[in-house]
């Protein structure tokens, strides 16, 4: 596959398998991406985003547990599109069992399963069961289990043909201290000092990435300072790093609860990167994906 033409990229496996950090890889490659459709609304999406007034050439559909409808129908949906032009590819990703396990336990997030009363191991069962009409018909099955989030993209631009700057991977992760510094950063920030929107009523809800959250950040004078001098910092070392033979740096921003400062903090500073040149960015939020 290139990356050129009619391309559509249906990303589906298992929850916890990396998914999102695709996505967010097909996105910055400058696909129209789309998660958690339900399946049989494959056909009407492309034919709204081939629509003249907003036709885009690479899409890329998020199709997993979450999606109603009936997925034993995928491969009719995936004729549909084929005869408007596209050439779609279903990529799946697996990871074992006990990996997810502990990809759980370190993110407290929730299985979307467990919402049916299930332990979650029983969830993961379960969802491998529901799953098996996707990964019997994918093109490319990756397994992430013994990947980290640089190896996941670089893995899927080399499966799928697909270009991006080779040089150094830059990923800008927020983390909540409470569960531990990831285990990969380079650089580590402590953002715990900084104003904190979660004793505000209205932004306690939110996330860094929210507009408010980013126009109560933006009006306090402290953390312009904290971010300028972040980015005076990696704007010194980072090329530096990418003159030897490393092939990814990982920024880390860490606060109290993962959600606000570390988040809005982390994504400013991948706004920078890019504002700088560099062309492979990505973040990754490990409260919130």
């Amino acid at each position: 596959m290139n990356d050129t033409g009619h391309s559509l990229i249906i990303v589906s496996g298992m929850s916890g398998s990396g998914k999102t950090v695709a996505l967010n890889t097909f996105e910055d490659l400058d696909f129209y991406c789309v998660d958690n459709l339900p399946a049989e609304l494959l056909p009407d999406f492309v034919r709204s985003a081939t629509h003249p007034e907003r036709a885009s050439q690479k899409l890329a559909v998020g199709v997993d547990v979450r999606s109603r409808g009936d997925l034993a129908n995928i491969p009719e949906w995936l004729s549909a599109v084929g005869a408007m032009g596209f050439d779609p590819k279903l990529v799946f990703f697996d990871t074992a069992d006990d990996v997810l396990l502990r990809r759980y336990a370190d993110t407290r997030r929730r299985h979307p399963l467990t919402r049916l009363g299930l332990p979650l191991s029983d969830a993961i069962a379960l969802e491998r069961q529901v799953l098996r009409p996707l990964k019997s018909l994918a093109d490319i099955i990756i397994d992430t289990s013994e990947l980290n989030v640089h190896q996941l993209r670089r893995r899927v631009l080399t499966e799928l043909g697909l270009s991006m700057d080779s040089s150094l991977s830059l990923l800008f992760e927020s983390f909540a201290y409470r569960r531990g510094v990831p285990p990969d950063a380079d650089f580590v920030f402590d953002a715990r000092a900084l104003p904190n929107p979660h004793w505000d009523a209205r932004l306690r809800p939110l996330s860094g990435r929210d507009g408010p959250v980013r126009e109560y950040f933006e009006s306090q004078a402290e953390v312009g300072e904290y971010l300028q001098q972040v980015t005076a910092f990696l704007d010194t070392w980072l090329p530096r790093m990418h003159s030897s033979t490393r092939s990814y740096v990982t920024v880390a921003f860490g606060c109290t609860g993962g959600r606000h400062r570390s988040v809005y903090l982390a994504e400013a500073a991948a706004d920078h990167a890019r504002a700088r040149g560099w062309k492979e960015v990505a973040t990754h939020h490990r409260g919130l994906d």
